[in-house]
């Protein structure tokens, strides 16, 4: 299936830094960079506010870059009970950003998202950012490493695009598929009736 022109909106998310990025899927795997960044809030301000503030930054970049689709990290936990909660109520607002605007969104483990960019689902920050750098072309590497990964989550997903599609397509053509049979076997019973 072709991707080509499909623009992919990446989010590392977090509560004080959020990486984020749109990159625009090519031919093959081909991907261009759009637009990369970071939407802080302040660690001393009301959760309330600071996920305002979240969600105001990310409304602005769906508004101006328009994506196709949103590729955001999965949160797991990580130990940090605190640190998780947080992260978990950033993905709230960052999802709703999306689903506001009818944007689909699709969610990735670092590890998917390692694997897909390094070939090594272990990979260290230095290693993913110097692959992504690499193969959007960029002069410079990505600053911080939270654009890094919000880049690398919008790559993984241009990339698994086509699979996504097909799968889809296949799971769509199973259902009619099934809704034909039960039909058919619908009108049989009717006919030895």
């Amino acid at each position: 299936m072709n991707v080509e022109g499909l623009r992919v909106m990446g989010i590392d998310p977090g509560l004080t830094r959020c990486g984020l990025s749109v990159v625009q899927a090519g031919r093959g795997r081909q991907v261009y960079p759009v637009a990369v960044g970071v939407a802080r809030t302040p660690v001393g301000a009301e959760l309330s506010a600071r996920l305002l503030e979240l969600s105001h930054g990310v409304c602005e970049w769906m508004d101006r870059y328009q994506p196709d689709v949103v590729a955001i990290e999965r949160v797991f936990e990580r130990g940090n009970v605190s640190t998780v909660m947080h992260t978990a109520h950033a993905v709230g607002v960052l999802v709703l950003a999306a689903a506001e605007r009818g944007i689909p969104v699709h969610m990735y483990t670092p590890s998917e998202a390692k694997k897909a960019i390094s070939g090594n689902g272990r990979a260290d920050k230095k290693q993913m950012t110097a692959m992504i750098t690499r193969i959007l072309g960029l002069s410079e590497p990505p600053k911080p490493a939270d654009a890094a990964d919000a880049l690398a989550l919008a790559v993984t997903h241009c990339w698994r695009a086509p699979f996504l599609a097909r799968e889809k397509a296949n799971e769509e053509r199973a259902r009619r598929q099934k809704a034909r049979l039960a039909a058919e076997r619908k009108r049989q019973e009717e006919m030895a009736r």
